[in-house]
């Protein structure tokens, strides 16, 4: 079994189901392969399949996603539950999969999904995963005020306004509404170290950072994680390890191990949670040749056994 990923396609499959509509009543007008994809619902339309039973799938997504919930629910986010009590915002990346649960039938919201290729307009682009509040490490749930979440929805409104008139610069205007969400989330995470005055230095990072990220998501039992140590990162920059440590220490106040430990740790836990592979399948994919290493590495930094992390199957 190999992770799921779930595409546009699959996601309109779906609609067309629990919201009771055909395909070509949910795409939005006007929408190309050129502009990308993008489209906007409402959080009551998709009540109809949880109230029948069904639950929100747990899964990787291949576009993401920016919701609106208001309603008491539970987040699973990567390896993190946050309990929300009224209202929250949530940011979903292809790279981590969540599960949303709503804990009573008082639902409302909105939410859009989209692709990058829709907030890219030409070469220089907008790198979505570069943003703080898509980069690794971080759990995008947000649980605002009323008065936060009143704001939020007038956005979207906006967006349920534009995308069905008739003005042929639309989906530009509605790439301004997806970034105003974005930066509205960014806005709220903790603070961050300011970037080191080097602009070789940040080079470094980004590259490093890059280079980290497209070692996963981990798909397949069969694939392997093809760089695990700070030298093998460091030659595929062309620079000495050293260096790379220094930066990176300065930057984050972390050394390049524990930088790689941490990303290697989620990625552990997301397929814990998200896949039926073996401990030792698992453990073969993130670098371990060994199931005893595996399980050491994850102890010692998760202070439990994967076995123990793993939900229980009911």
């Amino acid at each position: 079994m190999t992770v799921e990923v779930k595409s546009l396609e699959d996601f309109y499959r779906e609609a067309e189901i629990f919201m009771e509509r055909d395909l070509t009543s949910l795409l939005p007008p006007g929408i190309n392969r050129d502009i990308g994809h993008f489209n906007v619902f409402d959080i009551r339309d998709t009540m109809r399949k949880i109230k029948q039973g069904h639950p929100m799938p747990y899964n990787r997504r291949a576009y993401y996603k920016i919701s609106l919930i208001r309603g008491r629910n539970r987040a699973e986010y990567a390896d993190k539950v946050i309990q929300i009590k009224e209202n929250a915002l949530l940011f979903a990346t292809p790279k981590v999969p969540y599960h949303w649960v709503p804990e009573d039938e008082n639902q409302s919201g909105s939410f859009c999904v989209f692709t990058d290729t829709f907030l890219i307009k030409d070469k220089s682009g907008i790198n979505l995963d570069a943003m703080p509040i898509y980069m690794s490490g971080g759990y995008p749930v947000f649980e605002i005020s009323d008065e936060v979440a009143d704001d939020i929805t007038l956005i979207f409104n906006k967006m349920k306004r534009d995308i069905v008139s008739e003005y042929p610069y639309k989906y530009d205007l509605i790439r301004n509404y997806v970034l105003e969400l974005i930066h509205y989330g960014q806005k709220m995470q903790p603070s961050i170290k300011p970037a080191i005055k080097s602009s070789s230095g940040n080079r470094i990072i980004s590259l490093f950072l890059e280079l980290l990220e497209r070692q996963f998501p981990i798909d397949s039992p069969s694939q392997q994680l093809p760089l695990r140590s700070p030298k093998e990162y460091a030659a595929r920059l062309a620079i000495h390890v050293n260096y790379l440590n220094k930066v990176l220490k300065e930057n984050t106040g972390r050394t390049t191990t524990e930088i790689i430990h941490h990303r290697i740790l989620q990625e552990a836990k997301i397929l814990l949670k998200s896949t039926d592979w073996s401990i030792s399948e698992i453990g073969y994919t993130l670098g371990f040749e060994e199931v005893a290493h595996f399980s050491n590495f994850f102890k010692k930094h998760a202070q439990i056994t994967p076995l123990a992390y793993r939900p229980s199957q009911v």
